[in-house]
């Protein structure tokens, strides 16, 4: 919607419940949504139901108030204001409102348009793939990697300082088992038990011809491992602003420094000669090992003293960890010691993504089973693997069936919305053809556009910003894809039911749908970014 219907609204409804029944509601605070269906109007709020306990009036007599006197207060655009249900308030506009939206739209442009403020300048770092660098990236361990780098995109729209960061674990006892692998095979041997399998590290192999050390052996497979993973994501488009290395962290003393501070501030003790951090005081179930007996710190150890370096060092405001559900376990160990280091906790966010499997596999990187995603990019593409993977909401498990994806690619969602792009493309092109230039938007009348089919799109392009908004505060990209699929849908009734161009179209109805087909493709090309998926002019 235009911001001041929906402000004027807000003002007008907060004011009615104050002056009425003396209750104070910001106007910032009140909601105001668009109903499931169109017949119960633009706009909907349930600030009777709300109120109704303080106002100590029933809430369909408190929402009569508010539709009486919304109603009656002359807001632009608004045509009718009614009671529904228990006590929603549903407001009906004009569509004169979408036709003003539509001038928003094309005045803010891309650069500008769906750009909510709410980030306000945060700095946000957003830790995301992170896949250890002992094979390549598979579908199992690579999927949300468009995920974290849409939510990124989102944010970054949303008005944070958005910083990517791959933390590569770059040590540790991985690291030699990946070492020994390489070595046995370099001398024609089965890897051992407890190794890696499969022909990457054949290949890894017959590379190496450092020395017989199982220290180099591995640092030099997951260089080259990690190499193979940035060519992988490079092709979906993603890149990260840092590639933190763990064995930075151990070598620099880090540990050692997180350790002595969370000593200082009294959440450490010595027991049954292992460290421990009394994670206990801090909300978790049990205390958690710190250094073990033998001297090695812990996983733990090293994840606080990452993320002290992340919020006490680098200073970030907020920190967005992208994780498997298989860290389920250590979220709360994580944000106790955060708490212990003296940081507010709220400001470490872990989003744990569901299982991704294979329909008939099972994934294993030790085994060397698994479906690397570039085989996958092979397949279907860059763009329909991006779309494929931001469809639905990251805590919902996936189970891919390739054998279907690959029989349907040419039915996949994502050419279905790119193909809406293409016919907006097209449409311009003819219209170049054929000699008619689209007047200047203040010279052109709106009101034409009128057709159902038109103003269901015009609702569709006012729903970005809202969207857009949604994805950020849920961090939910998925938000976005299910906008860019309804907008397609949109889309392609307009263009079957209403011809743009001809003999027999009047010029004023050509003028206004040549605006309302550039709204249209500036509005995907906005949400397409932000999914990071290609725009194509011709398919």
């Amino acid at each position: 919607m235009t911001l001041h219907v929906e402000d004027d609204l807000a003002t007008a409804l907060a004011a009615a419940l104050a002056e009425t029944y003396g209750v104070e509601v910001p106007a910032e605070s009140v909601r105001l949504e668009r109903p499931a269906r169109q017949e119960h109007g633009d706009l909907s709020t349930n600030l009777a139901l709300v109120a109704a306990g303080r106002a100590g009036a029933p809430p369909r007599q408190v929402a009569g108030m508010l539709a009486e006197r919304v109603g009656a207060a002359g807001i632009e655009h608004v045509v009718k204001v009614e009671v529904a249900g228990p006590g929603f308030v549903n407001v009906h506009l004009a569509a004169s409102y979408l036709h003003e939206s539509l001038r928003d739209l094309v005045a803010a442009g891309e650069d500008g348009y769906a750009r909510p403020d709410l980030g306000h300048g945060e700095r946000v770092q957003v830790e995301f793939v992170s896949a250890n660098p002992t094979g390549p990236l598979h579908v199992g361990n690579g999927w949300f990697a468009s995920y974290g780098d849409a939510l990124a995109r989102v944010l970054d729209r949303a008005g944070y300082a958005v910083s990517r960061e791959y933390y590569v674990n770059d040590t540790g006892g991985q690291i030699r088992k990946l070492g020994e692998s390489v070595l046995a095979r370099r001398r024609g041997e089965e890897a051992p038990l407890e190794g890696y399998q499969g022909a990457y590290v054949a290949e890894l192999a017959e590379g190496y011809d450092g020395p017989d050390d199982v220290a180099a052996a591995g640092r030099f497979a997951a260089g080259e491992i990690l190499a193979n993973i940035g060519a992988t994501l490079e092709r979906l488009g993603i890149a990260f602003d840092e590639w933190y290395s763990q064995a930075s962290i151990e070598e620099s003393g880090q540990v050692a420094e997180t350790i002595e501070l969370l000593r200082q501030r009294g959440y450490v003790a010595e027991r049954d000669g292992a460290t421990w951090l009394l994670s206990s005081e801090l909300g978790d179930s049990r205390d958690r090992v710190l250094v073990k007996a033998d001297g090695d710190p812990t996983y733990l150890a090293g994840d606080l003293a990452y993320h002290r370096d992340k919020f006490l060092v680098r200073h970030f405001d907020r920190v967005i960890d992208v994780l498997g559900a298989d860290h389920h376990g250590q979220v709360a160990s994580l944000k106790a010691g955060i708490d212990a280091l003296g940081v507010d906790s709220s400001r470490l966010e872990v989003v744990l993504g569901q299982l991704v499997s294979v329909a008939g596999q099972r994934m294993s990187k030790r085994a060397g089973n698994f479906v690397r995603l570039d085989e996958l990019v092979d397949s279907i593409g860059p763009d329909a693997t991006r779309l494929l993977s931001l469809l639905y909401s990251i805590d919902q498990a996936t189970t891919l069936d390739l054998d279907l994806v690959e029989r349907t690619s040419a039915e996949n969602p994502v050419y279905y919305v790119q193909y809406a792009y293409a016919r907006i493309a097209g449409i311009e092109r003819v219209a170049g053809e054929r000699g008619v230039e689209r007047r200047p938007i203040d010279e052109v009348d709106l009101s034409p556009l009128v057709d159902p089919r038109e103003l269901d799109l015009l609702r569709c392009l006012v729903d970005l910003g809202p969207a857009v908004r949604e994805a950020a505060v849920e961090r939910a990209p998925y938000k976005v894809t299910n906008w860019v699929r309804r907008l397609a849908g949109e889309f392609h009734g307009f263009h079957h039911d209403c011809r743009v161009l001809g003999d027999d179209v009047p010029d004023e109805v050509t003028q206004a749908r040549l605006w309302l087909v550039e709204g249209t493709r500036v509005a995907l090309r906005i949400a397409l970014s932000l999914l990071g998926i290609t725009a194509p002019e011709r398919m």
